[in-house]
């Protein structure tokens, strides 16, 4: 990496010894700058976590468990777990103040091996894989309303799907602030159908829809690989709680502002997640809303109609914003992986005009329209997910690790990480879960060797 690099580094591990937070020392005119607020920043939680999940498909946690009470505590205790991933990465954030997510935290606390393997694998894997999910959702729902009676053609599918992002790409290279404000606005635009949806739920409970509350954990399927399988589908739904972390050198006092947006964020969605699978039990039974394709479909189909067009509109937006702020996010690990060494360097370069890492976006983008060409969105969840949760886990042990081996770090919050990181190791110790994720891997060999 040269002598310069060099020098940065005996830089940074003189600042280590004084216990001062690592942070990035680039040339102001070459640095990210700070435009991302505490307002912006939980937007860019809420936005993110918020996609297509919800709507199109929570019954996967309800196959599992069996019964509508079991169901609304695994989507509560999800939220709590999520929480508790982003504290931890919170503590992380603003104990080293770079962008990127995950990788700085493995550099600064196994080394660049791993550190190289989770850039590589965000690069070619979780990263562009998810925002194709994202935008296939998207096409699916916003081109459904042009063939009532079928399904679309793929290649409409495919097309507007690449167009999305493409939009989204050219966006966020443009500007920071257009990325930030195009999120805050469709993040309120979500939180539209969020509010109908739990207003509708809460009216339907007021006038005495709650047959399908009763006896709520009859019948359920209660066992360990039970609950680990479905505290697994909840999660991907969660997923995105850590999207701060890549942007932390944009944070407007991220050692305010970072923990303020989780612990304001997080929980709301939360909260939203519980009544928005409420409202879903007042108008249907566990066993209409299994057989239900699009759960948020059904439900506008029956509480309100004629204005039921509006739920994939709304859902659209949702999904397009959730996409939004993965691209706004992951173009940043790219970027600050080039800036390490571990890239092409001409992905570390900034737009001088603009301030935004083009070239590690475009880049970004580039790869996640080659995913939608031959894959669907099953595919690809199951190529996305087998990867994820590992350097999550693999995050939150480095936490640990930092504390006894980085004392003199300042730490301005403190996390429950070991009680976080046993939760996670509960869950991969699932022997059902542990088959599912062999599974992911045969999908991903067969994907890739015919």
């Amino acid at each position: 990496m040269g002598e310069e690099s060099l020098r940065k580094r005996k830089g940074e591990d003189s600042r280590k010894e004084d216990g001062q937070p690592i942070q990035s020392h680039e040339p102001q005119t070459m640095n990210l700058q700070k435009q991302v607020g505490l307002i912006s920043g939980i937007c860019m939680i809420v936005g993110t976590i918020i996609g297509s999940g919800i709507f199109v498909s929570p019954k996967s946690v309800l196959a599992n468990v069996g019964a509508v009470g079991p169901c609304l505590t695994i989507w509560a205790a999800c939220g709590i777990l999520a929480t508790l991933g982003a504290l931890c990465f919170a503590e992380l954030g603003t104990m080293i103040t770079k962008s990127g997510g995950e990788y700085p935290y493995l550099m600064e606390a196994f080394g660049p091996i791993p550190a190289f393997l989770f850039s590589w694998t965000s690069l070619l894997v979780t990263k562009p894989s998810s925002f194709a999910i994202i935008c296939l959702s998207f096409a699916e729902y916003a081109s459904a309303p042009f063939y009532p009676g079928c399904d679309p053609p793929q290649v409409v599918i495919k097309c507007l799907a690449a167009a999305a992002i493409v939009v989204i790409t050219i966006v966020n290279s443009l500007s920071v602030k257009l990325g930030s404000y195009l999120q805050n606005f469709l993040t309120a635009a979500k939180m539209i159908i969020v509010a109908i949806i739990i207003v509708s739920g809460i009216v339907l409970l007021a006038q005495g829809k709650t047959e399908n509350f009763k006896d709520s954990f009859k019948d359920s399927k209660i066992s360990v690989s039970s609950i680990g399988l479905a505290f697994y589908n909840g999660l991907w739904a969660y997923d995105g709680w850590n999207q701060l972390n890549y942007i932390t050198e944009e944070l407007k006092n991220p050692y305010r502002n970072l923990p303020l947006s989780i612990i304001i964020g997080i929980p709301l969605v939360t909260v939203c997640y519980v009544l928005i699978n409420i409202s879903y039990f007042t108008v249907m039974t566990s066993t209409e809303l299994l057989q239900s394709q699009a759960v948020a479909v059904t439900f506008g189909d029956r509480v309100l109609y004629p204005a039921s067009w509006i739920v994939p509109l709304f859902v659209a937006f949702s999904t397009i914003g959730s996409a939004n702020g993965t691209c706004f996010t992951a173009g940043r690990l790219v970027y600050v992986a080039g800036r390490e060494g571990h890239m092409l360097k001409v992905l570390s370069y900034i737009s001088v005009k603009r301030l935004t890492p083009a070239p590690a976006i475009i880049f970004y983008g580039a790869i996640a329209i080659i995913y939608i060409i031959p894959g669907d969105i099953d595919t690809l969840i199951n190529y996305f997910s087998f990867a994820v949760w590992i350097f999550y886990g693999l995050t939150i042990l480095a936490l640990i690790v930092m504390r006894f081996t980085r004392k003199e770090l300042r730490r301005p919050i403190r996390s429950p990480s070991l009680c976080t990181f046993r939760c996670f190791w509960k869950l991969f110790q699932q022997r059902k879960l542990l088959n599912k994720i062999f599974y992911m891997y045969q999908v991903v060999f067969k994907c890739y060797t015919g």
